[in-house]
């Protein structure tokens, strides 16, 4: 897409979004009565009813291939170091393992079942990479090859992790240029994210996280897939000759079964797995609820629906509450080991007699599941106790606290004292930039009524809120709690970005002529350059702080320098 298009493209999503025809001024009525679309739209209303065009894009599709190929090849190029479990690994990767070899979390030193406090999918995916490439743990003498290749078990149990935080890149282009109609920017903002340490850290580490950041962004990205097919409906009908001022299903586009919202219903699965990844997925569902209603009602009165809000309520209701019910049902699918076997933790009665079980058919599984559920919440309710790496949410942006995986200072760097460390660590270029492009995003998102800055900033708000609320109760919580919103923290610079490199047309002041095409030309350029400036000074920090992201070797006064903020760091 040419900078030209991409500004005309910017400047329709920003003027007046979302307006019935009408609410249009005269001049406005007038433009799009002279500039009619086919089947008699006014082009003010196709305007505001246009989405990405969906046509395949093999420039776009090339483009997108770069930043994953770069994603990929620093989320898997010595994947197999540090040698063994990291951090909580020594949890999920032995979990991992237990699932795929007896479908429950298994503990082999004593012989029983592990006590787990967060749903299987995560361990489930984590155990994919130990069947495929193997897995070891020297404190049960365990040992099993792979069954496609055997390799280090470390990239046994750390492939899924590449796998997804590869993947989450790649959805970020996606969902990115289709947001902000830009191909370009869409591929700044899977560069960003392929270039943040944190999501660095967590794509080559087999901790939960990650997945948890792959399903809520894929399940986001299935919703603006949704906003846009519902555009589409809503343009193919009026085109037809729909009256959206008629009362009842006369003035609706029809709904056959091909129209049904079938990338919602997707979402709800998604965040489903993101639920049976980690319950915090929770905090994003009435959030993403809320953007369906709002941008529901937002295509009604663009169309000229006179009910717009009583009728996306009475209409898309029903479809919300399916999506309830595949999120249910596909969280509960995930739990499928625990329930078709008698192994699992809390699955029988018969070894559990005092914690109010069941052994009765077909509803004594559920309700062994439901107590464990918990069982499980009351753990998390009640974890407070101190670490040396627990931080406090308002920490979190501003990288007050980042998580050490992994220390050693063995090994010869040519110094007399070492070091080797991966730093759970954002890129701080990047990280420092969130708070400021959140304040300028808030800003623009009003000034303009952009759907893109409401969208982004309450999903963030869904993700980071929560945890200020547990905070109250003293809870340990940790940065990595962040992971989820870190695409949509990007998406915010990105946004910035965009409004820096293709600024909107500037105002003339009453009797002077409007700016040139030059003078537009030339902002452009600026802000392009700006734009560019800070993608590549962002690559350049990645870049320093890249040794402490995988552990790579380096003298003491090399990773001293590199602990900008001191004790806070260490």
């Amino acid at each position: 897409m040419t900078s030209a298009s991409t500004a005309q493209s910017a400047s329709a999503d920003r003027a007046g979004t979302d307006r019935p025809a009408a609410d249009l001024s005269t001049t406005e009525q007038a433009a799009g009565s002279e500039t009619s679309g086919g089947g008699g739209i006014p082009a003010v209303v196709r305007r505001r009813l246009a989405t990405v065009d969906a046509r395949l894009d093999g420039h776009a599709w090339l483009a997108t291939a770069v930043v994953v190929a770069i994603a990929g090849i620093l989320r898997f190029l010595g994947l197999s170091g540090p040698k063994g479990k990291i951090f909580d690994e020594v949890y999920y990767a032995k979990d991992a393992y237990g699932l795929i070899d007896r479908g429950v979390e298994w503990n082999y030193k004593d012989n029983g079942p592990s006590y787990v406090v967060h749903p299987p999918l995560g361990k489930w995916l984590i155990g994919l990479g130990e069947w495929a490439f193997g897995y070891q743990d020297p404190e049960t003498n365990i040992s099993v090859p792979g069954h496609l290749m055997t390799t280090a078990p470390e990239f046994g149990w750390r492939f899924a992790a590449a796998v997804a935080g590869t993947l989450s890149v790649l959805l970020l282009v996606r969902i990115g240029r289709r947001m902000f109609r830009s191909t370009t920017l869409g591929c700044a903002a899977g560069l960003l994210l392929a270039l943040d340490g944190f999501h660095l850290v967590l794509s080559r580490t087999a901790l939960l996280d990650i997945f948890l950041l792959l399903f809520v962004l894929a399940a986001f990205g299935a919703l603006v897939l949704d906003r846009d097919a519902r555009r589409r409906r809503w343009t193919r009908a009026l085109e037809a000759g729909l009256d959206p001022s008629r009362p009842g299903r006369a003035g609706r586009p029809p709904s056959t079964w091909r129209e049904w919202p079938w990338w919602r219903l997707l979402a709800g699965v998604l965040l489903g797995c993101a639920c049976a990844v980690k319950w915090s997925a929770l905090y994003f569902v009435p959030a993403f609820a809320l953007l369906v209603i709002l941008w529901e009602v937002g295509v009604r009165r663009s169309a000229g629906v006179r009910h717009p809000w009583r009728d996306a309520l009475l209409d898309e209701l029903p479809w919300l509450l399916l999506a309830g019910v595949l999120m249910v049902a596909t969280y509960v699918a995930t739990w499928s080991g625990w329930l078709l076997s008698d192994d699992g933790y809390y699955r029988l009665a018969s070894r559990y007699p005092n914690a109010g079980l069941s052994d009765a058919p077909v509803i004594g599984p559920l309700i062994n599941l439901w107590e464990y559920h918990r069982a499980a919440y009351g753990f998390h309710t009640q974890l407070d106790d101190p670490h040396k790496y627990q931080s406090w949410p308002w920490q979190w942006l501003l990288l007050g606290r980042p998580v050490a995986f992994y220390w050693s200072g063995d090994g010869g760097c040519g110094a007399p004292s070492c070091a080797s460390e991966i730093l759970l660590l954002g890129t701080p270029l990047l990280w420092w930039s969130f708070l400021p492009a959140l304040a300028a995003l808030a800003w623009l998102g009003l000034a303009r009524r952009d759907w893109r800055a409401g969208a982004i900033l309450l999903t963030v708000a869904a993700g980071l809120l929560p945890w200020f609320w547990f905070a109250l109760d003293n809870r340990t919580m940790f940065s990595f709690y962040t992971a989820p919103v870190v695409p949509f923290l990007v998406l915010a610079v990105t946004y910035v970005l965009g409004a820096i490199a293709a600024p909107a047309p500037a105002t003339a002041p009453a009797g002077a002529p409007p700016p040139s095409q030059q003078d537009v030309a030339d902002r452009r350029l600026v802000g392009g350059v700006i734009a560019g400036a800070y993608v590549l000074l962002v690559a350049l920090c990645f870049g320093y702080f890249y040794p402490i992201f995988v552990g790579r070797l380096m003298t003491y006064a090399d990773w001293s320098a590199r602990m900008w903020l001191d004790g806070r760091w260490i």
